[in-house]
């Protein structure tokens, strides 16, 4: 592996380690915020949702005359969120959109057959930085245990779809440049695309389709030359 892409695996490790500290603050914690409030069975509307540790508080939305959004206090409902309660209780959804900050390591990526070189599955080292739109929803429910206490469930499902930029590794040596180059090492690649996200609670997983740009001279005998591959992408959220 040559210097370039030892650095760029530095980098990413260290970056890595300082999103370590966000976590708490990560999307899936279900916080105050602004969402889309279905209740079971009703209609969907839009509010402003605080999150205590044992009651959730939703405030109506309205628009000012300037067309400003406005939190109405005066209207509130209070949702019970205690980790167990005596009785059945209804069930919420909880909407949340945003714009999405991830760092994404990609782990492997499948590759067409090119120029009579057959399909590939490659290893290598890539990491990307990946903007997107991000819908998050959060299921609020109590389930009856044996003992007869309905306990509470919230899960988070994530979805979101964006573009993606960032360096990785791949092998050049005679058989991917069509015996243009003798030598074989780990070149570096800007790779660059589109990818579609899911999460669940803390984990975070998607599909990405993209092009790699090798940043050498050999590019232009590299057979994989800005032709498209899937991938397995996994998240890290930034925001």
């Amino acid at each position: 592996m040559n210097r370039r892409t030892t650095l760029c695996g530095c980098l990413l490790v260290l970056a890595l380690a300082g999103c370590g500290s966000l976590r708490e603050s990560s999307k899936y914690a279900f916080k105050d915020g602004f969402y889309r409030v279905r209740p079971a069975g009703g209609r969907v509307a839009r509010a402003y949702v605080a999150v205590a540790e044992d009651t959730i508080q939703s405030f109506p939305i309205l628009r000012d005359g300037n067309g400003q959004t406005q939190v109405d206090t005066s209207r509130r409902v209070v949702l019970v969120l205690a980790e167990s309660v005596p009785r059945s209780l209804p069930s919420f959804g909880f909407v949340q959109s945003s714009f999405d900050l991830d760092v994404l390591t990609i782990p492997f990526k499948y590759r067409p057959v090119s120029q009579g070189f057959p399909r590939q599955f490659n290893t290598n080292f890539n990491g990307a930085l990946y903007l997107g739109y991000r819908s998050d929803v959060y299921r609020l429910r109590y389930r009856r245990t044996p003992l007869g206490v309905y306990r509470r469930q919230v899960r988070h499902y994530g979805f979101s779809f964006g573009v993606f930029g960032g360096l990785g590794a791949t092998a050049v040596n005679p058989w991917v440049t069509n015996n243009q180059v003798a030598a074989e090492y780990d070149g570096v690649v800007f790779s660059k695309g589109v990818a579609a996200i899911v999460g669940i609670d803390a984990f975070t997983f998607g599909l990405g389709l993209g092009f790699d740009d090798l940043l050498d001279g050999n590019r232009r005998v590299w057979i994989y030359q800005r032709r498209p591959w899937l991938g397995l992408t996994l998240g890290l959220n930034l925001n």
